[in-house]
């Protein structure tokens, strides 16, 4: 018999030694990291939520990033917006000063204020974060707003705000002075009329009243439009009138009162009644005919030259709209017996001296911008238009559609369609010849586009505007392309959420704001002259009324207020991802950690079980073959 050797090592007991230090090893190793295991294998079945659950804490993590670094921009963004409403408010105190005090440069203290925070202004427009421009839209690399002395003076090729005003108020004024209105005598008849059709430049005749006793009053009518006042000769009575009212290029209007009287001296708004023994007709109309040209002038040398003014800031500030070229409408066939006139001019011809006759008829379509609009012989609605409606109704629906917030135009029997967005307009016709006698020979119709100039030298006897951004310069720089601005910038900030924060130099409050204060600052008149403090004092009221917030007008706070809700949903977003982060982390730790109390525990157990297996060894170790037997 052989008896073998008893090797630890190979024991069984040497190896459940081995296993038992092994385990304190890996208990230790938790009881220090707090982990379950170094590496995956070891966590157990659990790990696999513990995997997903980092996975989405590593995408909450980016999330926060994300709103950290749009909150920054945000943040810019409304104090710089912040900063806009006060360079407003401070304008819009100085301009509703009535003080018009003229300097050595001809302008108030108002007026150098408003100059120097436009300056200001467009250094908040070019405000940065980082190396993103916040006003610029999509083009995040490109400087929003042309620098401040650029936009006013232009380059050696470019002309900028103070070239343009200065055209626009030659046109508007024109070489004689009166506004582009043509004033004459004949006999004891008075005429005014406009120096064109088709012109846009000066006074408008709009509608003139008369009470004098045996004045025959005609118009206003014609093409261009005319009227005449006839005393025929016979004087006035005491305190009779004639008042004449004029649109001006801004769409105001102004009244010219003139009452007859006797008073000795002829007190201001009035003409004097020959009181001569007999009498003599023909000086009281003499005496009406210089109170009348007297009162143009003046009214085109002030309200007139204010309305310009602005008028050439929307025509180089305001890119997105335009006037299309207006054209004629010419004396058609006179309308059936039994029509009775509405005062606007029918489709067919209602009014004699805008009398047309188009030919729409039941199923022609005019398309405007994609929207069709149908005529119908009778009852229209909604998008339809009865064959019998006016011309004025038809322009209704037009600017419905288009949006327009300046309504299109009847005027000596030219049409103009007006549009807010001058790229995009586009009617057509399906009967053409009809929209030809409206005035309109090509198909489609269009606008001009932006920034507009006054058309041909010398500006005084201009008809037209004609595109400029050849030689003009472009004030924004930034993204104008079609869209919100707010969408320019978005960011996603939770799985199914983004946000979207961005801006534009050229959104309609910011702009309306930067046009209204680079007019009144760069305008400057003679300090001596004599229309000099009307001017100021037109321009001032004009520029009170730009700056005051207009029902349906977009605002400044408007911009904040939309940038704000993207900070709440970015806020609220922030609270659902930290409590989501909390439950994410208990997975993780549930799956992952390990328990110091019951790692003691298992150490205790495990230290115990190995003491008494070096035990059970020792006492192996000292049998022999005598204590076996």
């Amino acid at each position: 018999m052989s008896i073998s050797s008893i090797n630890y090592s190979s024991s069984v007991l040497g190896a459940q030694i081995r296993n038992i230090n092994q385990q304190l090893t890996d208990l230790s190793t938790q009881l220090s990291t707090g982990k379950l295991s170094q590496n995956y294998s070891g966590m157990g079945t659990n790990e696999g939520f513990a995997i997903a659950s980092r996975a989405q804490l590593s995408n909450i993590g980016a999330y926060t990033d994300t709103i950290t670094n749009v909150n920054v921009n945000i943040n810019l963004a409304n104090t710089a917006l912040q900063s806009l409403t006060t360079i407003r408010n401070t304008v819009q105190t100085g301009s509703a000063n009535t003080a018009q005090d003229l300097n050595v440069n001809g302008q108030t203290i108002a007026q150098n204020t408003a100059a120097a925070q436009f300056g200001s202004m467009v250094g908040v427009l070019n405000t940065q974060s980082g190396n993103r421009y916040l006003f610029s839209g999509t083009a995040v690399n490109t400087q929003s707003v042309a620098d401040a002395g650029i936009i006013i003076n232009g380059t050696t090729t470019q002309a900028g705000l103070k070239t343009v005003m200065a055209e626009r108020q030659a046109a508007d004024l024109g070489a004689n002075g009166m506004g582009r209105l043509v004033q004459t005598q004949t006999g004891s008849s008075i005429t005014v009329a406009e120096d064109s059709a088709t012109s846009p430049f000066g006074l408008k005749i709009a509608a003139v009243s008369s009470t004098l006793t045996g004045a025959t009053l005609t118009g206003p009518s014609g093409s261009p439009v005319s009227f005449s006042i006839n005393l025929n000769g016979t004087n006035p009575s005491n305190g009779d009138k004639l008042s004449v009212q004029f649109t001006l290029p801004d769409g105001s209007t102004e009244q010219v009162n003139l009452t007859a009287s006797t008073a000795t001296p002829t007190p201001t708004g009035s003409f004097a009644i020959d009181t001569s023994t007999p009498p003599n007709p023909a000086n009281t109309v003499s005496n009406l005919n210089a109170a009348l040209n007297d009162a143009i002038k003046k009214l085109a040398n002030t309200s007139l030259v204010a309305a310009s003014a602005v008028t050439a800031g929307d025509n180089f500030f305001n890119t997105a709209s335009s006037a299309i070229g207006t054209t004629a409408v010419t004396n058609q066939a006179a309308p059936p017996a039994s029509t009775t006139a509405t005062g606007a001019t029918a489709l067919w011809g209602t009014n004699p001296s805008d009398s047309i006759s188009p030919g729409f008829t039941a199923g022609n379509t005019i398309t405007v911008n994609g929207t069709t609009l149908t005529f119908v012989n009778s009852g229209a609605t909604g998008n339809q238009l009865n064959v019998t409606d006016s011309i004025q109704t038809l322009l209704s629906k037009i600017d419905s559609i288009t949006g327009t917030s300046k309504p299109s135009t009847i005027h000596g029997g030219v049409i103009t369609i007006n549009t807010d967005d001058a790229a995009s307009l586009n009617i057509t016709s399906t009967n053409t010849a009809a929209m030809t006698s409206l005035g309109f020979s090509s198909s489609p119709i269009t606008a001009t586009q932006p920034p507009l100039r006054v058309g041909s030298s010398p500006a005084s006897s201009a008809t037209t505007l004609v595109n400029g951004s050849a030689n003009t310069v472009k004030w924004y720089q930034g993204n104008d392309g079609p869209g919100s601005p707010r969408s320019t910038a978005m960011a996603r900030v939770d799985d199914s959420i983004t946000v979207q924060y961005g801006a534009q130099a050229d959104e309609d409050a910011i702009r309306r704001q930067l046009q209204a204060i680079a007019v009144f600052g760069t305008f400057s008149t003679s300090p001596t002259g004599q229309y000099s403090s009307g001017q100021v004092a037109a321009l001032s009221l004009r520029t009170t009324q730009a700056l005051t917030q207009q029902p349906g007008q977009q605002r400044i706070e408007d911009i904040q207020t939309d940038i704000a809700m993207a900070q709440n949903t970015m806020k609220d977003a922030t609270t659902r991802q930290t409590q989501a982060k909390a439950q994410l982390q208990s997975i993780i730790d549930q799956a992952e950690s390990a328990s110091p109390d019951q790692v003691a525990s298992e150490i205790l157990a495990l230290q115990n079980a190995l003491q008494a297996s070096y035990q059970t060894t020792a006492n192996l170790a000292q049998l022999s073959l005598v204590k076996f037997l």
